[in-house]
Formats: structure tokens, sequence, C-alpha cells
């Protein structure tokens, strides 16, 4: 039988090993805690980059038009960023829907083909062949059957030698006096030795930069129509017409100067050979557009070195608005006695993409629908007919109400998101943003986005994807003149081609440019598209 002391070591030594056990297991736990931590840092690494993988896939490979997340369509399904635009394919449209109906018939009163032109070809039997085949009886017309094509005529090129005819006076000269001599009137051309005439100078403009057609494609299909010019000469035309050009563009910014709010936005240019700078490197577009209550629309391009916001400070700088619409992009705020107004698309869409690639994000799920309200509010209001006074009192009513709930509803998830990932993204932006997003509750006419930037910068976009660069800075400067020049026309309901004709004709006849802003008076009716 062990002893009290035998009992008490072997009770000491077993005190020994539970408090080695004790370390040990502490060790193990503090480990599995390490161990832990690092597994969850790893999966939200990993959630971060298949984030951006489905991201990058949608980017790339999926539908750009935004969808309410509960199934039903958002307001603007349609605004895309200019730069990852798609077109859906559409099916060809019905007959009925293109052709117009016979041009003796009365047209009705609306009609979106009234003056299109309507060659009729008839095909009837010869009065010899106009018997019954059964009792030889003369045939009498049943019906007639009537199936419409369209036809497209091709340019025709030509050329016209103005011949002007010099008179002097004989007698004058026989009696020693000083010769007298009288030129018939006639057209001075266009450019100075130059065979350029007001029609083809507003073709070849109007093939590049309404229709994004390079030049070296343009010489192309000259050579098919049987004659040559360089696509240099095209070029050289191009800046020497958007010098003509220039005085209605001057006219146009002077008119967009005197507005109370304006929209903006920026996007890349590449001009190879800047002074300065390598090949390569980014250079800026900036547009300006009036707002969506201007009865006189325009937008403005110009072309910069970089994206510094000096550069819109500068063209803003004789500007007498408040209000300007523009994304989050900080250069902006160097406009700093004007009024920012935050995009709530930009916002709307970090949610929306947040979801996309997680469909069990909640969170991100109920962000967007936050948003959705307010835009379902403004829908309302349009359908409503309300006045501006009307829609102000609705939004500081309603739609503040929903922006505090939303702001509401960030500041309770904010600490439980990652803040890298896509939805601490959203978060971030919301909040960052916030000062000017709320902007919109100042005044009827603010807009809830920037939509109306993002549509101007798309031609530009669409043409850069086709000529990829400009070649020299005065080609960027002339190509920013005449995009603005071509795009307000369109915005005033003009077709460009027959505008820039007109605006071309008067300056060869001596006429002021200047008078010819594309809501001007002096635009002839066949310069204008009765159908937009």
């Amino acid at each position: 039988m062990k002893t009290i002391d035998e009992l008490q070591a072997e009770i000491a030594g077993l005190k020994a090993i539970l408090q080695d056990k004790d370390k040990e297991i502490k060790t193990l736990e503090k480990i599995k805690k390490e161990k832990s931590e690092q597994i969850a840092k790893l999966n939200k690494l990993n959630n971060w980059y298949m984030e951006q993988l489905k991201l990058k896939a949608k980017e790339k490979f999926g539908k750009s038009s935004e969808k309410a997340i509960d199934g039903q369509l958002s307001l603007f399904d349609v605004f895309n960023e200019a730069e990852t635009f798609r077109e859906p394919i559409q099916s060809e449209p019905p007959q009925e829907s293109i052709i117009p109906e016979h041009k003796r018939r009365k047209a009705k009163k609306g009609s979106k083909f009234n003056d299109i032109p309507v060659e009729v070809v008839e095909y009837k039997l010869d009065d010899s062949e106009q018997v019954c085949d059964n009792c030889h009886s003369p045939l009498t017309v049943m019906k007639k059957e009537i199936r419409k094509e369209l036809v497209v005529v091709p340019a025709e090129v030509k050329v016209i030698e103005h011949v002007t005819y010099v008179y002097s006076c004989r007698n004058c000269d026989k009696n020693g006096e000083s010769g007298f001599i009288k030129i018939a009137p006639h057209p001075k051309a266009l450019i100075k030795k130059s065979v350029v005439s007001p029609s083809f100078m507003s073709y070849i403009m109007n093939q590049k930069y309404t229709l994004a057609l390079p030049l070296y494609r343009m010489e192309q299909e000259f050579k098919r129509l049987g004659f040559e010019i360089s696509k240099q000469n095209l070029s050289n035309w191009i800046i020497k017409g958007a010098n003509l050009l220039k005085p209605i563009y001057e006219q146009i910014k002077l008119s967009l100067l005197n507005e109370t709010l304006l929209h903006a936005d920026e996007t890349v240019l590449e001009v190879l050979h800047e002074p300065g700078k390598e090949a390569g490197s980014k250079s800026y577009v900036w547009v300006y557009r009036t707002s969506k209550y201007n009865t006189h629309p325009a937008v403005l391009y110009e072309y910069t070195l970089g994206r510094s916001g000096d550069y819109a400070k500068k063209f803003l700088e004789d500007w007498k608005g408040t209000y300007l619409h523009c994304d989050g992009y900080t250069g902006y705020k160097k406009l700093m006695d004007k009024t920012l107004c935050g995009c709530l698309v930009h916002a709307k869409r970090k949610f929306y993409e947040a979801y996309e690639v997680n469909r069990s994000n909640e969170y991100a799920k109920q962000g967007e629908t936050y948003l959705r309200k307010l835009f379902r509010l403004e829908d309302k209001a349009d359908e409503s007919g309300l006045t501006l006074e009307k829609r102000l009192e609705m939004r500081k009513t309603n739609s503040k109400q929903v922006l505090d709930e939303f702001y509401s509803w960030i500041s309770q998830i904010e600490s439980k998101i990652l803040p890298k990932s896509l939805m601490g993204k959203a978060i971030t932006y919301a909040i960052n943003q916030k000062e000017y997003l709320e902007n919109f509750l100042k005044d009827a006419r603010i807009q809830l986005s920037n939509n109306l930037a993002e549509q101007s910068v798309k031609p530009f976009v669409i043409g850069r994807s086709n000529w990829l660069f400009a070649n020299t800075p005065n080609g960027a400067n002339a190509s920013t003149l005449i995009y603005s020049i071509i795009q307000s026309a369109i915005l005033n309901n003009l077709i460009p081609q027959k505008y820039l004709t007109f605006v071309f004709d008067t300056i060869q006849s001596g006429g002021d440019a200047s008078l010819l802003v594309p809501w001007s008076d002096e635009i002839p009716e066949s310069c204008k598209n009765k159908k937009s």
C-alpha cells in the first residue's frame, strides 16, 4: 500500500502532466484560431477574385442592359457606359413599317414616310392579250397585286467646271487710257486652289463623323467609283473645313455657357504626334452638353492633353451657371463655385454588378432596390405630367424619404462588408458621393443621372473604335469641333450632311457662318429631319 508521501508525489506528477496538456491544448487552440482566421481571409480573397472574374466575364460576354433585380424592367435598362456598349441584333422589320403607301393616296396625318418618293411600275397585258382564252371575250381588271421594295440609288460623283469670262474694253486700250476689265460674277473656291466643293466637304465629314467611316476606307471607295483622292488630301480638307466652321462652334459655346445646368463627361483619345509626349500616351476628349429642358440643345467636345480638372475649369471659366452633372471623378471638384450633381445610375450599377456576380447577395439586391425606387418616382412624375414645382415638392418628400432610408441602411451594414468586394465598393461609392447624389433635391431640372453626357460620349467612342486615334493635335482639334457641330445638329433634328452642305454653300457665297447655328431660323426646311 502506497504511503501518503508517494500519493502526494503521484498527484503532483499528474498535475504537472495536466498543466502540460492544458498548455498543449491552448497552443493547439491558438493554432486553430490562426488557421481559421487565415482560411476566412483566403475565402474572402477568393470571393473577391471570383467577383472580379465574373464581372470581367459579364463585361466581355454578358448582356449590357441592366434589368431590375426582381425581374421588372428598370428605367435605365438602356443606360450603358459608352466604352462597353453593345447593340442587339434585330430581326428585319415588316415591309409595311418601312415602305410608304402609294404616293397618290392621301397620307395619314403624322405619317413617318410622307417624304419618301415612290416610283410606280405597272405590269399590264397588251391590248391584244386582254381576251379570255376560253370564250375570247374582253377581260376586265379584277384587282391589282402590289409588291413593294426599297431601292437605293448609289452616290453619283461628277466634276463641275466653273468657267468665268473676263471682259476688257478694246476702245480704252486703243485710246491709251487705263484698261477696263470686268469679270462675270462667280463663286469663289471653298478652299483656295482645291477641287473640294461644299457638297464633297459635307459628304466626307458626314462619312467620318456621323457614320464613323475611316478615311482610308473612303479612299478605297473613291477608287471603286473611278477617281483617286488620298487620305492625306481628305485629312487636310477636313482640317481646313473645320476652320471654316469655327464661327458656329464659338456661337454654340456662347449659348451653352449661358445655361444654368450642364452635363459633363470625358473619355480617352490617343494622339500619335503630340509635342513632348510618347505615342500611345493618353489624351482626353471632354464633353459638355445642355440639359433636358433646354430649347436649343447643344453639345461641345474639347480635346486636351490630360485629364486634370483644370481643363474643365478653363473651358467653363465664363460659365455663369450653377449645376454641373458629372460622375465621381474628383477633377470636377476644382469648379469650386459650382454645385456638382452626382449620377445615381453609377451608384445603382455598382449594386447591380455586385448582385450579378453573386445572386445570393441580399445586401446588393436591397441596395439596388432602394435606388430603383427613386427612378420609379421620377417615372410616375413624368407619367403624371408634373410641373417643375410639383416635381421638386415630390422630391423633397418622397424621394428624400427613400434616400434617407438608403443611407440609414448603409450605416447598419457597412461594418459587415469587405471593403474591397464589389458590394464594399458600391457602399464606398455611395458614401463618398452622398453630398453630390443628394443635390437633385435642390432643383427639379436636375436629373438623377448623367445619362445625357454618356449618350453624347457614345458617338465619339463609336468613331474612335473605327479610326482608333488622331495623328496630330490639329487633327484632334478638328475632329472635336466637327463632332460638336454634327451632334448639335442632330440634337436639333437636322440632317447632318444637308445642314453642312447648306453651311458650306453659304460660306462659299460669302455669307456669315456664325448666323447658322443648328437652331437658327436661317436653316431651310430641306435640312430638317421631319421624322424625328
